[in-house]
């Protein structure tokens, strides 16, 4: 059980890393393409990548499949809208914003996760309050400028941060119904769908454009959303539920790390100490949660920090 445990914790910090370090490809990716086309592409590509990982797992089983039936559907479609908006708005948002902020900002999903949940009856512990309240303080000095402005990026980025906390209540919901992988197949076309149909309406594209952001797109789909999804699923297998939230929260951290590294981003003195406020808050709301009944605390179904 303690290898287990630690082969899934390296896992998740991988995936955290790939997560971290897409930021740095879904903002170069658009240096030739437009937001809407570069995710459209990847998820695409994804889907494509996803494909012979399901046959592959069927033919193991050495069991045919379940028929796809309407609430699988239904499941996939709706968790692929929450999908489509939140992975745009975080791609227009970078735009206008560096990846650390949108990588920290983005995170800030594994406290509105419990947030909500108040909406579905769910009760929140003092620590998740105490951990917003830093959350808010660190977002303030990360975010607001001069003359109290904000950039619009980093309001599209918030705005991001809220529908994926409602994609991973809807993931919570469906994953436990139906088979994850399935429903992410369904959820990642959706989401390629909708944002291929928003680029052919709203933007003009180039084949040498598509081309010089070929590598982006390689590698936003096949490691920030093919392999780093596959990482989670079988990660959190085994994971133990508060390992696997603060774990793949680090994505942030390693965002900053990349966007340092390869578009030198620097921030101010404040910048720094609003990602660690931001940071310490998403640590304390996972750290210091309400009391679950032993049975649950340390279950691999209760970690629900899935996300992308």
């Amino acid at each position: 059980m303690r290898s287990q445990a630690l082969r899934a914790d390296l896992l998740m910090l991988i995936t955290a890393m790939i997560w971290g370090s897409a930021f740095v490809a879904q903002r170069l990716g658009m240096d030739n393409i437009g937001p809407f086309l570069y995710t459209g592409l990847r998820f695409a590509l994804a889907c494509l990548a996803l494909l012979p990982v399901l046959m592959l797992l069927q033919r193991r089983q050495k069991r045919p499949a379940a028929p796809l039936n309407r609430n699988l559907l239904l499941g996939g479609i709706v968790m692929g809208l929450a999908l489509s908006l939140g992975i745009n708005l975080q791609q227009v948002g970078l735009l206008f914003t560096t990846v650390t902020n949108s990588g920290f900002i983005t995170g800030l999903y594994v406290i509105v996760v419990p947030i909500l949940g108040l909406l579905i009856g769910q009760r929140s512990s003092a620590g998740i309050w105490l951990g917003a309240s830093l959350a808010v303080v660190g977002m303030f000095l990360l975010s607001v400028g001069e003359g109290f402005t904000v950039a619009s990026g980093d309001w599209l980025q918030l705005a991001g941060a809220f529908v994926w906390g409602i994609h991973v209540l809807l993931v919570g919901f469906f994953a436990s119904r139906h088979d994850p992988l399935r429903l992410a197949l369904i959820q990642f076309i959706t989401c390629a769908v909708i944002s291929l149909l928003l680029a052919l309406v709203f933007e003009t594209a180039t084949l040498d454009g598509v081309l010089a952001a070929a590598p982006a797109i390689v590698y936003g789909g096949l490691f920030g959303v093919a392999v780093g999804f596959t990482l989670q699923v079988v990660a959190q297998q085994h994971a133990i539920a508060s390992h696997a939230a603060i774990i793949l929260s680090l994505e942030a951290v390693f965002a900053a790390i990349a966007g340092a590294l390869l578009l030198s981003e620097m921030l101010a003195p404040r910048g720094y100490l609003g990602c660690a406020l931001m940071f310490g808050g998403m640590l304390l709301a996972q750290l210091w949660p309400k009391p679950l009944p032993a049975a649950l605390s340390d279950s691999p179904a209760g970690a629900d920090a899935t996300r992308r």
